[in-house]
């Protein structure tokens, strides 16, 4: 018999966009509605480089916050060749960082900033392996004669590998794996319990060809980009295999319809609207329903040292509609991942 109702303790999403103005307060409810926490990504503009960037913007999400919703955002640093690692450190023990992000320069949405040269944060590195704080990766290369599909696998072999050699104690998240060789990449790494990764629900639900379906879908584009249909079903064997490393993170990324459908379109899937829906489709499709919750719910808590939610909440095998937009304050659309279709699952709420 199919399970028709899942009750599982409230999930975190590791890895969130939730901008600034009057984008946050349009996309934070959603988020809020279904998570406990939520990591919250740096790179606005400008981005959150130093303690008193993170504490600025931790207040602006609370007071956007909607009455009633107990969500804790956790705060991290955006990593820049000019770190300063004792601001860095000190907003680690105060509890304001939960973990420092790396964009490679000019890797994603807002990433200018980011590091040039790992070399340059050597001594960041060092200070963050010392003190157990976690480094949170876009794990793309950026060389422009590497093909977009392979930027991740290169990744992995020129950077990652011996990033986790030369500093033994660090402790690192693969943000968005999407490829078959993250996921065997984590697991080589799995018993040191050094290495995690996120998984989106995009990533489990797409491959590239989704985004060429009848014409090019700009509101499928995200970075890195959805790849083969065997690197989606190495995902999707990952996330449901209820092993430790492998967690929650949506990568929900809004973006307004102007900038997704323009000569040079944004990258980014806003997820947050039906992300748990999504999640439990895929997982359903795999015929694993009961290992959403080590996903969803214990494995991120338990890399990052964290108790695990209390409360519990409701999936039910129900149709819903996700939004067909969503509007922000100041008149600008954002177009939600399936956008006006019907999902197979419900989220229901509380327990």
């Amino acid at each position: 018999m199919p399970t028709d109702r899942l009750v599982l303790r409230r999930p975190d999403d590791w890895h969130v966009h939730l901008r600034d103005g009057a984008m946050l307060k349009a996309v934070l409810p959603f988020t809020a509605h279904q998570f406990g926490r939520a990591i919250i990504m740096p790179n606005l503009k400008p981005p959150v480089t130093r303690t008193a960037d993170a504490v600025a913007y931790r207040e602006r999400i609370l007071a956007a916050l909607p009455e009633g919703h107990a969500f804790t955002p956790l705060m991290t640093a955006y990593l820049t060749d000019g770190t300063d690692a004792d601001d860095l450190a000190q907003g680690f023990e105060d509890g304001v960082f939960a973990a420092a992000k790396l964009y490679p320069a000019n890797a994603t949405t807002n990433s200018a900033h980011g590091v040039t040269d790992l070399g340059k944060i050597a001594p960041v590195l060092e200070r963050m392996a010392e003190i157990g704080m976690p480094l949170l990766i876009h794990g793309e290369v950026t060389d422009a004669h590497v093909d977009i599909f392979d930027r991740e696998a290169v990744f992995l072999e020129r950077t990652l590998g011996p990033l986790l050699e030369r500093y033994a104690a660090l402790r690192v998240v693969l943000e968005h794996a999407t490829t078959a060789e993250a996921v065997a990449f984590v697991r080589e790494h799995a018993a040191s319990g050094r290495v995690g990764a996120t998984i989106t629900a995009h990533h489990l639900l797409i491959n590239r060809s989704h985004l060429f379906a009848g014409g090019i879908r700009p509101h499928l584009y995200c970075l890195p980009i959805a790849k083969r249909e065997t690197h989606r079903v190495a995902l999707v064997e990952a996330a449901t295999s209820g092993e430790g490393p492998f967690f929650l993170g949506t990568d929900t990324a809004p973006h307004t319809v102007t900038a997704k459908e323009s000569a040079c379109g944004c990258a980014g899937c806003f997820t947050a609207a039906n992300a748990m829906e999504l999640y439990a489709e895929a997982f359903d499709e795999a015929g694993a329903l009961d290992k959403l919750e080590a996903f969803a719910s214990l494995n991120g808590p338990r890399f990052y040292g964290l108790p695990v939610n209390e409360d519990k909440v409701v999936l039910e095998r129900t149709p819903s509609t996700t939004p067909d937009i969503v509007l922000t304050a100041d008149g600008e659309a954002v177009l939600p991942f399936r956008s006006g279709e019907t999902t197979r699952w419900t989220f229901a709420g509380a327990a």
